[in-house]
C-alpha cells in the first residue's frame, strides 16, 4: 500500500485535506476534511476500500467549515481534536505528546503548535508533518485572532517543528501559491517569515500583516466547534 499522504484540495479557501493510510490494514485516517467535500472525501475512501477510523483536526477554522461531524456519522469514525479549541462533541481531546494509533501498528504523534490559534496542532507520522496553519510553505499562519500569538508560533515553530528532522517532509493547512509539500529542512533555511529571523523582527512583522478578517469566521468558528454540525445536532 502506498504509504504517502493522500492530498486533497479545496480551491474556495485553499485548504488542503489529507488521508493516511495503515499497510496490512483497511483502517484510514482524514485530517482537516472540508464540509462541502464529504461526498468526494468518501469516494476515495470507498474507491481504496478504506474504513474511516479517525477525524482529526489541527484547530478550530476560520475560513471553512468542517465535515468532521457528518464524516463521523456516516462512518461511525471518532473526532480527535485539539483539546484547547473547545470543540467540546469530539471523543477524543488532544494533549501534546498523545499518540493515535491505527492499522496494525501505525502511531501519529501530536503536538502542541500554538500561535495561530490558542489551541493549534501539528500531526506527526512516518516523517510526515502536517502542520496545519501553524507552518506553511514560504510562511505562516495569521495571529491576530482566535487567542493567537506571534511569540507562541515562533516559539511553536522554531523549538517544536524545526527540531524535528530535516527530511521530514512538510504537509500544510493551506497553500495559495499552487505549492503542494515542502521539508523541514527547507522551510528552516529559507521561510520567509521564520528562517532565521528574531523573535522581535518575526513579532513586528506579523503586527504589520494588516490582514482582511476572514469572511466567513463569524460562520465557521461557531459551525467547527461543533463540528461542523447544526447547533442541536
Amino acid at each position: 500500500m502506498n504509504l504517502n499522504p493522500i492530498q486533497l484540495f479545496d480551491t474556495e479557501s485553499s485548504t488542503f485535506t489529507y488521508i493516511l493510510t495503515a499497510p496490512g490494514s483497511n483502517q484510514a485516517v482524514i485530517i482537516d476534511p472540508v464540509d462541502h467535500h464529504w461526498e468526494r472525501d468518501l469516494r476515495h475512501l470507498e474507491r481504496l476500500g478504506l474504513q474511516l477510523v479517525y477525524v482529526l483536526e489541527t484547530h478550530a477554522h476560520a475560513d471553512h467549515v468542517t465535515s468532521a461531524g457528518k464524516l463521523r456519522e456516516l462512518t461511525g469514525a471518532q473526532a480527535a481534536v485539539p483539546s484547547g479549541c473547545g470543540i467540546a462533541p469530539a471523543e477524543l481531546q488532544l494533549n501534546d505528546g498523545d499518540v493515535i494509533r491505527f492499522g496494525e501498528a501505525e502511531e501519529i504523534k501530536v503536538l502542541h503548535t500554538p500561535g495561530h490559534t490558542a489551541g493549534s496542532m501539528s500531526y506527526v507520522w512516518r516523517g510526515n508533518a502536517f502542520t496545519g496553519d501553524t507552518l506553511l510553505i514560504d510562511g505562516c499562519g495569521r495571529t491576530d485572532f482566535q487567542s493567537g500569538s506571534s511569540d507562541a508560533l515562533y516559539d511553536s515553530v522554531t523549538a517544536k517543528l524545526f527540531a524535528l528532522p530535516d527530511e521530514t517532509r512538510m504537509w500544510p493547512g493551506h497553500d495559495y501559491k499552487g505549492q503542494a509539500v515542502s521539508t523541514i529542512g527547507w522551510e528552516k533555511r529559507h521561510n520567509v517569515r521564520l528562517a532565521n529571523r528574531s523573535r522581535e523582527d518575526f513579532r513586528k512583522l506579523m503586527s504589520e500583516l494588516n490582514l482582511p478578517k476572514p469572511k466567513l469566521i463569524d460562520v465557521a468558528v461557531p459551525a467547527n466547534q461543533n463540528l461542523g454540525l447544526p447547533h442541536g445536532a
